[in-house]
């Protein structure tokens, strides 16, 4: 097909996260131990789920709800009884720190961005998550030259699957669906979503066999690429 637009998911579509989560806790882990804190690997893994379980239960659904350092005020308070706001913001730095610091493309990233733009293609990011650390993300990773416009789901109030989060980006790159594409990971975030306002839709990197059936009664994607690369024979 030939299209005016691509649009992105961020997160585990240009890079893998997990490496990146890990480290980020292996660092908030060692944080915590110089601040006095007696945990091992086990008890700060509950210590940090019981943090990240309050907020999803509290804010499901909005940019916020991924925000580390809204975990580990939650996990503090209830590990100590009160808050521990200096405690927080160090173990917060610590995770965001060595997340960056390991995140690393995918192969064929940057050649793959570069085809799409000197084919007139335009490349937009549309990311659930908080503005500031998605920006810190993509400035690590060296993208500003790359792409035309990132849309962070707290801009919008709204996270993706919402319709808002490609309808926007969409707009303002003056596109309409039938001219776009969606490339993500994720199948009900990325797939649902942009097949419900009409783009055509990408699966990479995602967490499911290639036979499983993880669209019931939604539209399966319209193309499941193995390397970020093949994304330039589906837009050819």
């Amino acid at each position: 097909m030939t299209v005016d637009a691509v649009l992105f998911d961020f997160d585990d579509t240009f890079y893998p996260y997990s490496p990146c989560n890990e480290a980020g806790k292996e660092a908030a882990l060692e944080t915590a131990r110089k601040l006095g804190y007696e945990f091992d690997r086990d008890s700060f893994e509950a210590f940090y789920q019981t943090g990240r379980r309050a907020v999803k239960r509290e804010i499901s659904g909005t940019a916020a709800s991924h925000e580390r350092f809204l975990y580990f005020k939650q996990a503090l308070e209830q590990h100590a009884g009160r808050p521990k706001p200096a405690d927080a913001l160090a173990l917060g730095e610590a995770y965001w720190g060595a997340y960056v610091e390991e995140m690393a493309l995918f192969p064929g990233v940057e050649e793959t961005l570069e085809t799409l733009r000197e084919n007139g293609i335009d490349v937009a990011i549309v990311t659930n998550l908080t503005t500031r650390i998605q920006l810190e993300k993509l400035a690590a990773l060296g993208l500003e030259a790359h792409i035309d416009l990132l849309l962070t789901s707290e801009e919008t109030g709204q996270e993706k699957p919402g319709s808002v989060m490609f309808s926007l980006p969409l707009a303002r790159l003056e596109c309409c669906p039938s001219q776009a594409v969606m490339v993500g990971d994720n199948v009900e975030a990325d797939i649902v979503g942009a097949n419900a306002v009409g783009l055509e839709t990408v699966l990479f990197n995602a967490d499911i066999d290639e036979h499983d059936e993880p669209l019931e009664g939604h539209r399966a994607p319209d193309h499941r690429i193995d390397a970020f690369g093949e994304i330039t024979e589906v837009v050819e």
